[in-house]
C-alpha cells in the first residue's frame, strides 16, 4: 500500500469527522501508521468540518496533509477550498447531489456520485458519507472493505452497522 493523504470535507453533521475516524481505526487494525486530524469551524452543524487522515507504512512527519492523494467532499465550499490541495492524478470524490459546479482540473481523476439520493433509496440521507467512503475504499484500496467493516462494528454505532454496510457496499459497487 502507497502512503495516502486524504481530506474529507463538507458541513458539520455530515459525519466528515467520522468518515476519517472509520477508516483511521481500520488503518490502525491493518497495522499501518495513522494520523487523524479534525478540523471544524465555530458553528459546528450546519458550519464546515473536515478532517484529514493519513494512512502508511512509513513515518508521519506531520498530521496536516497539503498535497492529498485523494479528497472527499460533501458540499461546493469544500470544493473550493480542496480542489487545488489533490495532487496531480490524484483522486477527488463528489457528492453530485450537494455539489453544483464543475471540477476546473483535468489532470485528476474525479467521481461524480449522487450520494444523497442513494442514500435516500437504501432509507436514510444520513449514510450519503458512507456511501462516498465506500466508493474510496474501492478506487484506492487503501485497507481491505473487510477491515473498514471491522472497524465499523467496532466503533460505530450497532444499530447503524448494518445500514452503515449497506451504505458502503453500494459506494463500492457504484466505481467498480
Amino acid at each position: 500500500m502507497a502512503h495516502q493523504e486524504i481530506i474529507f470535507a463538507g458541513f458539520g453533521g455530515q459525519g466528515i469527522l467520522s468518515m476519517g475516524k472509520f477508516l483511521a481505526y481500520a488503518g490502525m487494525d491493518e497495522e499501518l501508521n495513522v494520523s487523524w486530524l479534525p478540523s471544524y469551524g465555530p458553528e459546528m452543524r450546519g458550519g464546515t468540518a473536515n478532517c484529514s487522515v493519513i494512512l502508511t507504512n512509513e513515518n508521519i512527519g506531520s498530521p496536516i496533509v497539503t498535497d492529498a492523494t485523494a479528497v472527499v467532499v460533501m458540499n461546493r465550499p469544500s470544493l473550493d477550498k480542496f480542489e487545488n490541495v489533490v495532487i496531480p492524478n490524484g483522486l477527488l470524490i463528489v457528492d453530485s447531489d450537494l455539489v453544483t459546479r464543475d471540477v476546473n482540473r483535468d489532470d485528476i481523476t474525479v467521481i461524480r456520485i449522487p450520494a444523497q439520493t442513494i442514500a435516500e433509496q437504501l432509507g436514510s440521507k444520513k449514510i450519503s458519507n458512507m456511501i462516498l467512503l465506500g466508493a474510496l475504499i474501492e478506487k484506492t484500496n487503501i485497507v481491505p472493505m473487510e477491515a473498514l467493516l471491522k472497524a465499523l462494528k467496532e466503533h460505530g454505532k450497532a444499530q447503524f452497522y448494518d445500514l452503515n454496510k449497506a451504505a458502503l457496499e453500494k459506494g463500492a459497487e457504484v466505481v467498480r
